[in-house]
């Protein structure tokens, strides 16, 4: 059934509400077989072989229902979460809201899930050898009088459990977590991680907020290449509203969707010129389309993620942009998808 004739089904519906539908519905779907690699699209980053660079950024399946599923659409990787040591309820309702005239969405969830101890448990019934690439979004509790422990022990239970954590210090939605990005801050943080992680080698991922002055650009980039963080996931929402013309526009919380778009590639261009091919880029915010996709891994992205344009583009979304880059290749005459990470910078 095409998306466009129950779209309205789920519009009519309050946006967390529809939300929890479609992860129910996706509940009722059988696993698919892994994900067979694709020749073109399909290339080893931080040492994880990713079957094509679409993937599900995280914020939709934050218990780890669904993202074992999730290739049946069309992912290479899913990142769930985000997951705190201690369950927590997250902000007041209504914190989920369409931006429809914008293609956008606000949200202020601030970190909603059941905590890591339910979700390790979930997701270890679920890890079978040659799965899908999951991924695992840690952060910290709100009433944390340690945040730095908080994602240490993250690290300690979720580890053994991923293919790859996402340390997530950028949600807006956190009264103080942003500040983690500051380089003091930054260094401590990340030299907690990188300890808690001692001989088990899941690769660590750093994901950052859009929302950064250059200096802090290259604090980041240092701190990453001194800790030996293995990918940097660019951007999560930002705070600054830029023209909208929605009746939501003024909804506090964290912006994504088509409006982010340019921010997101413009910090993804400054990265990238700071720190070359030496650390693996991630881009998300704003991607809708194959050409998008296309831009943003010329521009240094070797892999992107998307989750805000399923509202408007519907479940299989990956899909179409992994048929729209492998047309894109062959008009330009690109073997594999690696070829042209960052070959605009």
């Amino acid at each position: 059934m095409s998306y466009s004739l129950i779209r309205p089904l789920f519009f009519a519906l309050e946006a967390e509400r529809a939300h929890h539908l479609s992860i129910k519905l996706l509940r009722l779907m059988p696993t698919p077989a892994p994900l067979a690699p694709d020749s073109a699209l399909a290339q080893t980053v931080a040492g994880i072989r990713f079957p094509n660079p679409v993937g599900l950024a995280a914020g939709y399946d934050k218990e780890g229902l669904v993202a074992h599923k999730m290739h049946g659409l069309g992912f290479g990787f899913a990142e769930l979460g985000t997951l705190t040591p201690l369950p927590q309820p997250g902000n007041p309702l209504p914190r989920l809201f369409r931006l429809v005239e914008d293609r956008a969405v606000i949200n202020r969830m601030g970190f909603n899930n059941g905590g890591q101890a339910a979700a390790a448990e979930r997701i270890a019934k679920r890890k079978r050898p040659g799965g899908p690439v999951i991924g695992i979004n840690i952060g910290a509790n709100k009433d944390a009088t340690d945040r730095i422990a908080d994602y240490a022990t993250g690290v300690t239970c979720m580890a053994p459990l991923a293919d790859y954590l996402t340390v997530n210090i950028s949600s807006p939605n956190t009264p103080g977590l942003r500040a983690l990005q500051d380089r003091a801050a930054l260094d401590q943080l990340l030299g907690a991680v990188m300890a808690a992680r001692g001989a088990n080698r899941t690769p660590i991922f750093l994901k950052v907020a859009p929302d950064l002055e250059p200096a802090d650009v290259e604090d980041i980039a240092a701190a990453c290449l001194d800790h030996g963080i293995d990918a940097l996931i660019v951007s999560n929402t930002t705070i600054s509203r830029p023209a909208l013309h929605s009746p939501q526009a003024g909804e506090g919380g964290g912006l994504s969707g088509a409006p982010l778009h340019d921010m997101a590639l413009h910090r993804l261009r400054d990265f990238r010129r700071l720190l070359g091919a030496r650390l693996p880029l991630i881009g998300v915010g704003g991607i809708a389309n194959a050409e998008q996709a296309y831009a943003r891994i010329r521009a240094g992205a070797s892999l992107i993620q998307l989750y805000s344009a399923l509202v408007y583009e519907g479940p299989y979304l990956a899909k179409r942009i992994n048929a729209g880059l492998k047309t894109l290749m062959a008009r330009d005459g690109i073997r594999n998808i690696s070829e042209i990470v960052g070959i605009d910078a």
